[in-house]
């Protein structure tokens, strides 16, 4: 199975993302089609053995759009940029020809001046501006009626095209009477201004919605413009400039001051301070030296340095963010799909109800002129747009905001899921702590200090445990030399093991000790102090003798009190769950205001804890470093790999962050909230607006009032409806993360 997005033109309501869909999952070979409305682009799982890229372009063409592959990014710029000119110069024109209609057709009733050679040929006029207006907005017609032939759907451009239509055809016919001297007709039947002005309005809606959706897409431009296009790489012992897309890996790349960083890479030579705010949202430049790895698409501050790349084209860091981005902007909600299902009946539904105002009214004995101007109402106060632009335009800038901070939610159910969760369980060891623990004590039994720490090194060496790396500094520091290892066998959670000059050498924890039945009471006393000072405790045994105890310690990062403690503000339950003793956990815990721990836990029994709770019915989160973690990443409700810079496995869990920085998890949920109550709002104002526009449309005020709306101010008020619901998303701009 193969993915690919494809940039849509020529959508204007979410019944056209809709009948793309419906057309596309027609064909064979196609799996899934996910069009969204607000970012215009489709996301499609086809099999390639079936069907290829270039079928499926066609098969959008002939639904009456147009489409092309992502990667023609600059040309869908334009393309957008000529969509949004178009509909302007539309716009203009026809609220030029509306405006001059309206002051000749109502000009004479407020004693405004209107030229005796308009006045004797009135009804022509009146014809001739607004055909004008309906040239310019001919669009609603084709899209209207080619849906209905080559899709046998309406969308709401037939409603327009209907609605619109009726007052035109109704007036044409008026002044073919007219023409005809039939005095039964006058000026006062014309509704041309109806035919000319709701075109008008909805063009303005048009323009303003395609300017609004523009701008919630603005993370992902920024995101672009990091992407620099000339590197200077250093070739046959020359350097040279070239573009950044014929870079390959290994290539030795020179950066200057005020430079972008082409690619992903490890510095080899020289010093810098590294600008990182707009990949990891880190607003203080990080100081870079041979060795650190640096991200394609940072600006290089004050030095200049040489750097090897590791990461080319669509596998830099900057390049599967803007894809995940991407994905999650054009994913959809849960909370979508009811709007959804309404969506996928608002137009046949409107159209009833049309036609029951109309008949409704004859009946009871209105004139045509009354029931018709109900009749064309309905059909154009009613806005399917606005429901269809109420999720995506949010999880866009959403998602979008997120990732300006160094953010990657990876689709829209994790915005839902994030506000639901109950229980927030960290993995202790580098996503609470440093990761980076020191071995602080070494206690002996029948044996010195350096020959403890020379088995303990020997062993340690060819393991890539975060404590391996604190005894290979510490021996490193004596200038304790390796001994030969020989059967080296690796335990994950409880040690390792190896022999070393026909000797049987573990290296354990307390679990291992026990599955050995290996005696070490004589310790317990010494194990008691040091994991109640909050220490790692881990056993050396030589041919089944208990030699030493290597005890480690770990530091708390920075901002973990104060992360638990808006966790808990929240009404967040937290727990620790770590594979470490209980006693060192607790001591943890402790200091952070942790009551629940689960200790000496391996990797798939981090799972099945997580299986529990959530089968009581708690949506569960998971903090995790996303490398040893996938399992509980995968199984929680919501997955958050935390991380540092390209280190970050981006492919975990459903949030990851890209700072090592624990306020980002707090961040990241207040954030989905944020996004979730705009969407709702959204939702609400969508829903309210239709059940509320539609029968006052329809009349139901008139009885009692006696006000019937009229159809210039019900084009109005369906213009600019999914105009509020885009703004409404866009003020999610203004956000400004706490703490």
């Amino acid at each position: 199975m193969k993915k690919i997005i494809l940039n849509i033109f020529g959508m204007h309501c979410v019944s056209c993302a809709a009948n793309i869909e419906i057309s596309l999952k027609k064909f064979k070979g196609i799996e899934n089609a996910r069009v969204n409305f607000a970012s215009e682009k489709a996301y499609i799982e086809y099999n390639p053995e079936t069907i290829n890229t270039l079928d499926i372009i066609t098969a959008i063409k002939k639904t009456g759009y147009s489409a092309e592959p992502e990667d023609a990014s600059l040309n869908r710029e334009r393309q957008s940029d000529k969509e949004t000119n178009r509909l302007k110069l539309k716009f203009i024109i026809a609220v030029t020809l509306s405006s001059t209609l309206m002051y000749i057709s109502m000009g004479s009733c407020v004693d405004l001046p209107v030229p005796e050679f308009v006045m004797e040929a009135m009804a022509l006029w009146q014809f001739i501006l607004a055909t004008g207006v309906l040239i310019c907005s001919y669009q609603f017609f084709s899209r209207g009626f080619s849906t209905i032939v080559k899709l046998h759907r309406a969308s709401m451009d037939t409603l327009v095209a209907l609605g619109v239509g009726s007052a035109y055809l109704y007036s044409l016919f008026v002044s073919i009477m007219i023409w005809s001297q039939d005095k039964s007709f006058g000026m006062q039947n014309l509704y041309y201004e109806v035919a000319a002005f709701l075109p008008t309005f909805i063009l303005l809606g048009k323009y303003l919605e395609s300017i609004s959706k523009r701008k919630t897409s603005q993370a992902i431009k920024k995101l672009m413009g990091l992407k620099p296009k000339i590197a200077a790489t250093v070739r046959n012992g020359m350097e040279e400039k070239m573009p950044v897309e014929e870079l390959i890996i290994g290539d030795i790349i020179i950066v200057k001051p005020g430079e972008k960083i082409p690619v992903d890479g490890k510095i080899i030579e020289g010093y810098s301070s590294v600008d990182e705010s707009m990949v990891t949202g880190e607003s203080m430049p990080v100081e870079k030296t041979i060795g650190d790895t640096v991200i394609g698409g940072t600006i290089n501050k004050s030095g200049s340095f040489k750097f090897k790349a590791t990461k080319v084209g669509r596998e830099t860091t900057l390049a599967q963010i803007i894809k995940l981005v991407e994905e999650a902007q054009g994913s959809k909600a849960p909370v979508q799909q009811l709007a959804d299902k309404i969506a996928a009946i608002f137009v046949p539904t409107v159209l009833i109800i049309a036609c029951l105002s109309f008949f409704g009214w004859i009946f009871l004995g209105k004139d045509f002129v009354f029931a018709l101007s109900a009749f064309i109402s309905v059909l154009i106060i009613a806005c399917p747009c606005s429901l269809g632009l109420a999720t995506p335009t949010a999880v866009m800038v959403g998602t979008g905001k997120a990732a300006e901070n160094g953010i990657i939610i990876k689709n829209a159910a994790s915005l839902q899921i994030a506000g639901q969760v109950k229980v927030v369980i960290f993995d202790k060891t580098g996503t609470l702590t440093i990761g980076k623990p020191q071995l602080t004590d070494i206690k002996t039994y029948n044996c010195d200090e350096r020959e403890v720490l020379r088995l303990g090194v020997s062993l340690e060496n060819k393991s890539g445990h975060p404590l391996a790396e604190a005894v290979i500094n510490a021996a490193k520091s004596n200038k304790i030399s390796l001994y030969s290892v020989d059967k080296f066998v690796s335990l994950p959670g409880n040690g390792i093991v190896g022999s070393i000059n026909g000797s049987e050498i573990i290296v354990g924890n307390r679990s291992l000790m026990q599955k050995k039945s290996i005696d070490v009471r004589m310790a317990e006393e010494d194990v008691r102090r040091l994991e109640n000072e909050g220490k790692t405790v881990v056993y050396l045994i030589k041919d089944e003798k208990l030699t030493g105890l290597l005890a480690f310690r770990d530091s708390l990062k920075n901002f973990a009190h104060d992360t638990i403690s808006r966790l808990k503000k929240m009404g967040k339950e937290i727990l620790i769950m770590s594979g470490d003793n209980r006693r060192t956990v607790q001591v943890i815990a402790k200091e952070l205001g942790i009551d629940k721990v689960l200790t000496e836990v391996l990797p798939g029994e981090k799972l099945k804890e997580i299986v529990r709770l959530q089968s009581e019915g708690i949506k569960v989160a998971f903090v995790g470093d996303g490398l040893n973690d996938a399992p509980a990443l995968t199984q929680a409700d919501l997955g958050i790999a935390i991380g540092s810079g390209t280190d970050v496995a981006l492919e975990s869990g459903d949030i990851t962050l890209i700072k090592d920085d624990l306020r980002d998890v707090v961040a990241a949920i207040e954030l989905s909230g944020y996004t979730m109550s705009k969407i709702r709002q959204n939702l609400f104002w969508a829903f309210f607006y239709n059940i509320v526009g539609i029968p006052i449309a329809a009349g139901l005020l008139y009885p009692f009032t006696g006000f019937l709306l009229n159809p210039m101010i019900a084009g109005a008020a369906m213009a600019f409806s999914s105009v509020s619901v885009v703004g409404n998303s866009l003020l999610m701009r203004r956000y400004k993360r706490s703490g």
